[in-house]
């Protein structure tokens, strides 16, 4: 989970391990990485800048897997989405 935090990408095992509640109970403290998260931040999805959620997003949407594979050929088998009928109107009077 670590990794995806933008903050805690690239600490250490040991590091990690030296956090601390704050006393609120809402956030996460890391003294030795100078490191504050928000818990309610992070339970909404919120890893780090804009920037860096985008390039999660990116990396998302590129992953595979066996199932994402296979619904890819099943969608390929059924060929071409039906084209839209095109009505132009006409005066009629």
């Amino acid at each position: 989970m670590a990794r995806i935090i933008s903050w805690l990408a690239g600490a250490s095992v040991k590091d990690l391990a030296e956090v601390e509640v704050t006393p609120s109970g809402e956030g996460l403290h890391w003294k030795t990485l100078d490191v504050d998260l928000s818990i309610p931040a992070l339970m909404n999805g919120i890893f780090g800048t804009k920037k860096w959620m985008a390039e999660l997003a990116r990396k998302g949407g590129s992953s595979t897997s066996f199932a994402k594979s296979e619904a890819s050929r099943l969608n390929g088998t059924k060929g071409d989405r039906p084209g839209k009928e095109i009505v132009l109107a006409t005066d009629k009077a």
